[in-house]
C-alpha cells in the first residue's frame, strides 16, 4: 500500500507538506500542492482516514454539497432538512456521506475540486443550491467525473440527475388559490434571483396566471431577502390587489410591511417553512418536503453508481396555509 511517505518522496517534498496539503492548510504555495497531488494521482494515494471507511462494510462514500448563505439566516431550515433526509437515507442504504459546503471550493479550479473529491474517495455528490453562475461546479458535472444528483436545477446527463419539483406550477398554483374570492386585478411579484433555476421557473408560472387571466403583473427582485421584500412591498404593494412572492421568507417581509402600512392585500409565499406558523398571519404557500427530496436524492445517486443513466425527476407537493399548531411539537 502506498502511503505518505511515500508521496512526499516522490513529490520531492516533506512528510508535513504532504499532510498539510491533504488537510488544505491555507500556507502551502499553489505549485507545491500541484506537486503532491500530481504525486497523489500518480502513486494512486489514499488518505488513512479514507482506507479506514472504504475497507469497512460501507457499500460507497458519498459526499452532499451544501450552499449556506450566511445573510439569510431562517434559510438554514431547508439546508437542515436537506441534510438530514441525505444522512438517515444514506445511513439506511449503508453509504458514507460527508458535508462539504460551497464556500470549502469557492477558490478552486475544477482539476482542484476534482482532485479533492478523489483524494477523500468520493463516488458520488449530491448538490443542493446549484446556480447559474456556480461555473465549477457545472464543468464538474460536464466533466462526468463523478456521479452526481442536482436538487433544485434541471441539470443532467448520463451521470447525472435532477431532483426537484414542478416550480412553475407550483408558483401558478399557489398563485392562483390565492386569487380566489377577491376581485384581482394586479399582482406585485416579488422574484427571487436572477441566476437561480427555481426562481426562473416560478417567474413563469406567475406570468403563466397573469396572461391567462389578463392581470397586470409588475415584477421585482427580492433576492429571497425579507429585508428587500419588505421594502418593496413599502414601495409598490398599495396600488396592487395581491403580493405573491418566491419564497416564505419574503412573504414574511411583505406581510410585515402591509401590517405597518395598515392595509389588507393577500400574500403568497413558496415553500413551506416552519416560521410562516409564527407570523399570526395565515398565507397560502407551497409546502415542500426537504426531507423527502433529499432522500431521494440519495436514492437516485446509488441508482447512478450502480449504472443507471441521469434523468429528470420532479417530485409532488402540496398547496398549504400554515398555522402555528401545524408546527408546535
Amino acid at each position: 500500500m502506498v502511503s505518505i511517505k511515500d508521496v512526499a518522496k516522490h513529490a520531492g517534498v516533506a512528510i508535513s507538506t504532504v499532510s498539510k496539503v491533504l488537510n488544505h492548510y491555507p500556507n502551502v504555495s499553489k505549485d507545491t500542492q500541484e506537486k503532491v497531488n500530481r504525486a497523489i494521482d500518480e502513486l494512486g494515494f489514499v488518505p488513512n482516514a479514507v482506507a479506514a471507511a472504504l475497507s469497512s462494510k460501507q457499500a460507497g462514500r458519498v459526499a452532499i454539497l451544501i450552499n449556506l448563505n450566511p445573510q439569510i439566516q431562517a434559510i438554514d431550515e431547508i439546508n437542515m432538512q436537506y441534510l438530514s433526509g441525505a444522512i438517515n437515507q444514506a445511513m439506511l442504504m449503508n453509504l458514507d456521506i460527508i458535508t462539504v459546503f460551497f464556500s470549502m471550493l469557492k477558490d478552486k479550479s475544477v482539476e482542484e475540486i476534482t482532485r479533492y473529491f478523489k483524494s477523500q474517495s468520493i463516488s458520488g455528490i449530491i448538490i443542493c443550491g446549484l446556480n447559474k453562475e456556480s461555473r465549477q461546479l457545472h464543468s464538474l458535472i460536464d466533466s462526468k467525473e463523478f456521479k452526481i444528483v442536482v436538487i433544485d436545477a434541471p441539470v443532467y446527463n448520463e451521470n447525472t440527475s435532477s431532483v426537484w419539483i414542478d416550480n412553475e406550477k407550483a408558483q401558478y398554483d399557489v398563485a392562483k388559490k390565492t386569487t380566489e374570492n377577491i376581485n384581482c386585478k394586479s399582482i406585485l411579484y416579488i422574484a427571487g434571483r436572477n441566476d437561480g433555476y427555481v426562481s426562473e421557473e416560478r417567474l413563469k408560472g406567475i406570468k403563466k396566471l397573469a396572461e391567462e387571466f389578463k392581470l397586470k403583473l409588475l415584477i421585482r427582485q427580492g433576492e429571497f431577502s425579507e429585508l428587500k421584500a419588505r421594502e418593496i412591498t413599502f414601495k409598490y404593494a398599495r396600488n396592487k390587489d395581491m403580493v405573491a412572492c418566491a419564497s416564505d421568507l419574503m412573504a414574511i417581509g411583505a406581510m410585515k410591511a402591509l401590517t405597518e402600512m395598515d392595509i389588507f392585500r393577500p400574500v403568497c409565499g413558496f415553500d413551506g417553512i416552519a416560521l410562516m406558523g409564527y407570523v399570526g398571519k395565515q398565507m397560502n404557500t407551497v409546502r415542500q418536503d426537504f426531507y423527502r427530496i433529499s432522500a431521494e436524492a440519495v436514492k437516485e445517486l446509488n441508482n447512478l453508481m450502480n449504472g443507471e443513466s441521469g434523468r429528470n425527476i420532479k417530485l409532488d407537493y402540496s398547496l398549504a396555509r400554515m398555522k402555528y399548531e401545524d408546527i408546535i411539537c
